[in-house]
């Protein structure tokens, strides 16, 4: 199992949606790296640890990497490749290393980098696999999110209103990750395109602020916040 680096899937927040392979995976592990975000004040946020830690991990087996949130990627790309070395020196000296991923880590994660500078410098890598968050929203909201023959397209945060109103048309059902970079179209798709039932999502997975509805006036109220996800159908 260690003769690689492995990128183990947590799925969207929910400790329990964690698969039986990943749990093991991380508990043979000798050192778990986890994401985090910068807060003010010099504070940082990691729903990873958060996880690890409501599975029982001790925190001392657990290294956060800050993974900078800003449009200027610059400084991300060089928190990813100090990790990735840090990951690196690691594993050549021996040490179990697994790196932990929200969501899937093989669905617009973050770890992708990782994954690619460790490659590059012939570490060797895996991954096991998690639930996906809008796979959580649509069981969140009791729906089928595609069904028979029909498509399915996942955005992520980026899309004009006349290409999303084409999409819709053509009889696909859509997901938009990061609903918050994409705030203002969505405002006007809510008031544009009556034929559709829009379902939107926060923070899905994590009890004390998982939030569904798909009341138009209430998504129309609400301030997007970064893990925000809606799924359109006609």
């Amino acid at each position: 199992m260690f003769d690689s680096v492995t990128f183990v899937s947590l799925g969207p927040g929910d400790p329990e949606l964690i698969t039986l392979k990943g749990l093991k995976t991380l508990q043979e592990a000798d050192l778990i790296f986890c994401p985090s975000t910068a807060l003010p004040q010099g504070k940082s946020s990691s729903r990873a640890k958060d996880v690890l830690l409501q599975l029982g991990f001790d925190e001392s087996k657990l290294n956060t990497f800050n993974v900078p949130m800003n449009k200027d990627r610059s400084l991300a790309i060089e928190s990813y490749k100090a990790v990735a070395k840090e990951i690196s020196d690691r594993y050549k000296s021996g040490h179990k290393i697994a790196v932990t991923a929200e969501g899937d880590a093989g669905f617009y994660s973050t770890i992708y980098y990782i994954s690619e500078y460790l490659t590059q410098e012939n570490i060797p890598v895996s991954r096991i696999a998690g639930v996906p968050a809008f796979i959580a929203c649509g069981t969140l909201a009791n729906i089928h999110i595609v069904k028979q023959e029909e498509e399915l397209e996942v955005i992520p945060g980026i899309i004009t209103l006349n290409n999303l109103k084409e999409k819709l048309e053509k009889g696909k059902a859509i997901v938009l990750m990061k609903a918050s970079q994409c705030e203002e179209v969505i405002m006007e798709a809510l008031e544009n395109i009556q034929d559709a039932t829009f379902h939107y999502f926060e923070n899905v997975g994590i009890a004390e602020k998982e939030f569904y509805t798909q009341d138009k006036q209430v998504i129309v109220s609400r301030k997007f916040p970064y893990f925000s996800l809606i799924i359109i159908r006609k």
